[in-house]
């Protein structure tokens, strides 16, 4: 009687729609429209790109290329939801890369701008960076499965939880107290549903009601003067000029006008690839300890895949699978909210809109369902993994840490007119600030994590020759600049990448080897840990 039970549940079509849906549509929606509006920003005011390439040009192919991406993966939990006859299946969320829309923007395009004063030479050539891109993400999608097969889940889930604590709950965080009117209050909407489980009344999304509070406190706050939340009519006013229909159109000739940039293209492009196969497989491992297990392989293939379609239509910045498939499952998304996300792409980039809702709700509003998915993420790492594993995933963590701390001392010395090395690496260190060790260790740290945090697994369950891997790998990676290093090289310290780092991990590599042996041999037992003194 099970086993029919079980097959009239597969034979079964799953449901496209249902309640939870919209919880996930609220949640992620707004979160891809926050990534949406930050980049329109860059492209507006930091690249100076004129209003036509933006909103005629490459928003237009940005939503045709994640309406691909999600209802492909859509589609993937259909099938997953179809051959196991579950009703839980959640689809994998996917979009811009948002590690990457800043490292396109600063890294490629910006250099590219200022050296020619043309903004579509910038374009041009992060159009040709995408494109490289794209074809590592594809051959890379075959690689990845043997990755993710040989690294334990608290080295993947913990350098994922460093990129969630540091990339994307602090900024949120910081915003909701810079404006805490809004910010906390919309935290709390958000926290006594997704945490608390209380439900709003006739089933109102608690992103849709934190969204509609933040709109009421701050156009409210105006009427008083207090101006919570930047809001003004004659913002909404100014951005009207942007609303028109405009659909994607090919841009091979831009594209392969970019190779013009190739040394510098190239420099960035495959570290960069890297990390998108080692953040993909972070993700599809957070989503198989949620219960939902997708193919690697057809992952990081569909991202390359997309990512080169919205390139030859005239898009600059990457696809990938997001961080944060947990939290909408836990809001109750199944399939739709995915689908549905991607329809909404197509109708905010394709009619112009995104500048209207950039003056109609305040992004603060935002930041605490950002905030939300940082910390669900943070906690999988804990909750998924083996107690004592969890020296590991703190481990993991010092990487992204050292990123995040590094990137506000750059940006605040940039702010100053100003740079780390005028300043002084020696006058820094007297004050604290061992920037000199952030730059190495934040360089490359997700694959950092990634490599420590196995390292320090191993070593716990005393298998230390998979540990000596690991951390011959990190010599090698670390020596090509692949860690460690800001571009890859070849063992030269004019290049940016670090032999002395290198030659560290394969002496441990070695030490951990002779351990191993011992081990072998049956010369060593395990010993209690030593006492430590109280002060």
């Amino acid at each position: 009687m099970e086993t029919k039970t079980m097959e009239t549940t597969r034979d079964a079509k799953p449901a496209l729609w249902v309640p939870g849906d919209w919880n996930a549509f609220f949640g992620f929606g707004t979160n891809i429209l926050v990534n949406m509006l930050v980049l329109t920003g860059l492209l507006r005011f930091v690249l100076k790109m004129p209003d036509q390439i933006v909103f005629g040009r490459i928003l237009p192919a940005l939503g045709l290329m994640m309406c691909l991406s999600t209802f492909y993966y859509a589609y993937l939990a259909y099938k997953l939801a179809k051959e196991t006859g579950r009703t839980d299946v959640c689809a994998l969320p996917s979009g811009v890369s948002v590690p990457h829309m800043f490292i396109v923007t600063f890294v490629i395009m910006l250099p590219v701008m200022l050296k020619t004063s043309d903004p579509v030479k910038a374009w041009e050539a992060g159009l040709a960076w995408v494109f490289i891109q794209s074809f590592i993400l594809m051959i890379g999608g075959f690689v990845a499965p043997i990755i993710r097969k040989i690294t334990p889940r608290a080295a993947l889930l913990g350098t994922l939880a460093g990129v969630s604590v540091a990339f994307i709950s602090m900024r949120p965080a910081l915003e909701m107290f810079m404006t805490p009117v809004i910010g906390l209050v919309c935290f709390g909407i958000i926290l006594v549903s997704w945490f608390g489980n209380l439900r709003y009344p006739k089933g109102i999304p608690a992103g849709l009601v934190a969204i509609a509070a933040g709109m009421l406190i701050a156009w409210g706050s105006n009427i008083f003067g207090l101006g919570y939340g930047g809001m003004s009519l004659d913002k909404l006013a100014g951005s009207l000029s942007t609303i028109g229909f405009s659909v994607p159109l090919p841009a091979f000739g831009r594209v392969f006008g970019g190779f013009e940039f190739l040394g510098l293209i190239l420099v960035t492009a495959i570290p960069f690839g890297i990390y998108d196969l080692v953040e993909a497989m972070d993700n599809v491992e957070s989503a198989s300890a949620a219960g939902d297990s997708y193919p690697t392989t057809r992952v990081l293939t569909a991202d390359g895949v997309v990512s080169l379609i919205g390139c030859i239509m005239g898009n600059p910045f990457i696809n990938a699978v997001y961080i944060g498939h947990p939290g909408w499952k836990s809001m109750g998304g199944r399939i739709g909210y995915s689908a549905a996300t991607g329809l909404m792409v197509i109708v905010l980039s394709w009619l112009g809109i995104v500048s209207l809702l950039v003056a109609l709700v305040p992004v603060v509003a935002i930041s605490p369902i950002l905030l939300y998915i940082g910390m669900l993420i943070g906690a999988q790492a804990f909750q998924e993994t083996p107690h004592k594993h969890a020296p590991a995933i703190v481990l993991a963590f010092t990487p992204h840490l050292a990123s995040w701390a590094k990137t506000l001392i750059d940006g605040a010395l940039g702010a100053a007119g100003t740079d780390a090395a005028k300043v002084g690496l020696d006058k820094l260190a007297n004050v604290g600030v061992l920037y000199q060790g952030l730059t190495y260790l934040g360089d490359g740290a997700i694959l950092t994590g990634l490599v420590l945090g196995a390292i320090a697994v191993f070593i716990i369950e005393r298998q230390f020759s998979r540990a000596a891997g690991f951390a011959g790998a990190g010599a090698v990676l670390t020596y090509f600049g692949f860690m460690h290093g800001p571009a890859v090289g070849f063992g030269a310290h004019g290049l940016g990448v670090t032999p002395q780092i290198a030659l560290a991990y394969a002496i441990v590599a070695a030490f951990l080897a002779g351990c191993a042996q011992v081990e072998k041999a049956g010369i060593a037992t395990s010993a209690p840990p030593e006492p430590v003194a109280a002060e």
